[in-house]
């Protein structure tokens, strides 16, 4: 008998997790995103929509500038989860690259701006804390993390649209 009752416990308590992480995204990060997608969608009907269009499409033309500025400033200026709301503005065969580019990103951008991506900050932060032992700050640590990103996030993008193309047979 109890271990029928160990198990029924253990049932409910997933369903309890799981209403107490709902209720966490309900306070915590839906408001949070629908705040950062009003914010956002104010500032491109200020600006206004074929400006913002025109400015994305210059950046988004370019397949450099596609998969290293333009993840960069979506993920410095909007952070985690926010920043994949810029690929409206890339064009649908390049959404998978764009997404990849941005979601790549969120870790190096983290020690020159946390906001980028809080969770994430634990991470080089303790890594941080060995580097600083050794070489008294990590200052440096954060600007390395940063370029090589860059240059990580550009190949991931350009290889995730070569192997996209190729799967969806895109000729170009």
């Amino acid at each position: 008998m109890n271990t029928i009752a160990s198990v029924a416990q253990g049932f409910i308590g997933l369903f309890t997790a799981g209403g107490q992480t709902f209720t966490g995204w309900v306070t915590g990060i839906i408001p949070q995103v629908v705040c950062l997608l009003t914010f956002m969608n104010s500032i491109i009907k200020l600006v206004g929509d074929e400006k913002v269009e025109r400015f994305a499409k210059k950046l988004t033309g370019n397949a450099i500038l596609r998969y290293t500025l333009f993840p960069l400033i979506a993920d410095m200026f909007l952070g985690n989860p926010m920043c994949y709301s810029f690929g409206r503005f890339v064009d649908e065969e390049y959404k998978p690259a764009f997404y990849d580019s941005a979601v790549s990103f969120l870790h190096p951008i983290t020690g020159l701006f946390p906001h980028a991506n809080a969770g994430e900050l634990f991470v080089f932060m303790g890594i941080a804390e060995g580097v600083k032992k050794v070489a008294g700050n990590y200052s440096d640590l954060a600007v390395r993390y940063f370029i090589v990103g860059l240059i990580v996030i550009f190949i991931r993008g350009f290889l995730t649209e070569k192997i996209y193309f190729r799967l969806a047979g895109i000729k170009k």
